[in-house]
């Protein structure tokens, strides 16, 4: 409760003396939230990306968590039909993505969905959206490096004949006395050197990255096809429709990171143009590589060989070929291009949780802005220090699983958001229109239930201990914090309008 003894200038006040329902449903003004733009703490974010920049943060965040590392989980469920999931699950990101293009060229923010939520459903939904963020970067961030670990041990071993000892290299209770993934710590804390350079340098290495991540996986495709066997297609859906749609709910995971350029709004250079542009075209790059891949994968390998292993390509590559260069080049290329998954994925979380803390949901000290290089210097090293210590200690599987739920839910909303401020905000200038109207948002919003409802239960209970954790946050802090709370009468009134 408020002390009623302190003065009236000094007391939070709730949006124009509502409520604790208007309280909880106040929204954002569009117009405020670009005009806030790049302001943080003590300094500001620097508008240095251009388009190739932003395409090249958004193909660095998708492409080589599905093929480098999920594969190996999802083959299984699904048998040769993975390449069906494949496409299930980037339709759901398709939808989505045409929202996620429509949001950021209209509203190119740092905050992402968060700050679409914010503008269209009110403050508690876009808590809930920014909390689900914070599950889908972060986590995620700890499952790509965990698979990195995979490939780092695949190329040592391919190079100078030793690998990392499994106490080291895998998460506790993931095999026989294991103790902490060290490569999954170590590749979280150069990504957050890179970060702390400055955005326009963590591009630059990025870039070269995915570069790279590319090569790699052309490389693959030419030589996994030589040893093609189209007997591995004769089970095509062994484990029927059931098993198609579970492996497309976990492949949703590979597809996480499109977004990742709507994270850039502040720091982008022309971003209601860009923006659209980056999002589109990444995700259609890196669907057609997955589905390629996928299919060359499964042609090359019975697809139960695939039970248990997390670097299936590299085995591949040294299978049909008989020696293992070609895989420890593969491997070579996995351990750089999933590290730039780390760099941007890890990107995107930082620029999240700087625009809730800018709106006063969480600590100030994540908007605090380095005046040397214009990046959140503080929140970078504790969302590194918290991803590290995620991929250091939880197997690979179950975070893939709560990445993909949180991912989803955040996905729906999006879609949401655009039918709302088409209402709302129908003049409003768009750089980019998601076509035929409602439909396509709603189609985004029934995908997103669907693979939603295909995860397990075992998932569903994380998520919902994740929700309440956060709930209880924002009720006990955020909420009284939020600067739409705290703000002079005069600023209310301006925000209400």
């Amino acid at each position: 409760m408020l002390d009623q003894g302190a003065p009236p200038k000094t007391r939070p006040r709730p949006q124009g003396g509502a409520g604790f329902g208007s309280r909880i449903t106040r929204r954002k003004p569009v117009d405020r939230l670009v005009a806030e733009g790049g302001q943080g703490e003590g300094g500001t974010l620097r508008r240095t990306l251009g388009m190739w920049q932003l395409t090249m943060i958004s193909i660095g965040a998708t492409l080589g968590t599905g093929i480098f590392v999920v594969l190996g989980e999802s083959v299984p469920k699904a048998g040769p039909a993975v390449t069906i999931s494949f496409v299930i699950a980037g339709l759901t990101a398709l939808f989505s993505a045409l929202s996620y293009a429509e949001l950021a060229g209209t509203i190119p923010v740092a905050g992402s969905s968060y700050s679409y939520a914010y503008a269209t459903m009110g403050e508690l939904v876009a808590w809930v959206c920014g909390w689900c963020l914070v599950l889908e970067y972060g986590v995620s961030v700890a499952a790509v490096a965990v698979g990195w670990g995979e490939y780092l041990n695949e190329l040592l071993d391919g190079t100078i004949g030793v690998t990392i000892p499994d106490a080291l290299s895998a998460a506790p209770g993931e095999v026989d006395g294991a103790i902490i993934n060290l490569p999954g710590l170590i590749v979280v804390l150069l990504a957050m050197v890179f970060l702390l350079g400055g955005a326009k340098e963590s591009a630059r290495a990025n870039t070269i990255m995915v570069i790279v991540k590319i090569a790699a996986l052309v490389l693959f495709c030419a030589v996994g096809f030589t040893g093609f066997k189209s007997g591995n297609y004769s089970d095509f859906m062994p484990l029927g429709v059931a098993g198609v749609s579970a492996a497309g709910a976990s492949l949703f995971f590979s597809y996480i990171g499109f977004d990742a350029a709507s994270t850039a709004g502040e720091e982008a250079k022309n971003p209601q143009r860009d923006l659209p542009r980056a999002i589109m075209l990444s995700l259609i790059i890196v669907t057609a590589l997955y589905v390629l891949v996928a299919a060359v994968a499964v042609g090359a390998w019975n697809w139960k060989d695939f039970e248990g292993s997390e670097a299936s390509l590299t085995a591949i590559m040294n299978d049909v070929t008989g020696q293992n260069v070609w895989g420890t080049l593969l491997a070579a290329g996995a351990v750089i291009s999933i590290a730039s998954v780390v760099l941007t994925v890890l990107y995107g979380q930082t620029r999240v949780l700087f625009a809730m803390s800018r709106d006063g949901l969480v600590p100030k000290t994540f908007a605090k802005v380095s005046g040397k290089t214009g990046t959140p210097r503080v929140n970078t090293v504790l969302v590194s220090l918290f991803c590290g210590a995620l991929a250091s200690v939880i197997p690979l599987g179950k975070l893939v699983d709560a990445t993909s739920i949180g991912t989803l839910f955040a996905f729906g909303l999006v879609n949401v958001a655009v039918i709302i401020l088409r209402r709302t905000r129908p003049d409003m200038p768009r750089t980019f229109r998601v076509p035929l109207g409602w439909l396509f948002p709603v189609l985004g919003f029934g995908f997103c239930a669907y693979n939603m409802y295909n995860l397990d239960a075992a998932t569903w209970k994380v998520f919902g201990v994740w929700m309440v954790v956060g709930l209880v946050f924002y009720f006990l802090y955020g909420m009284r914090r939020s600067r739409l709370e705290t703000e002079s009468p005069a600023a209310e009134v301006s925000a209400v309008k």
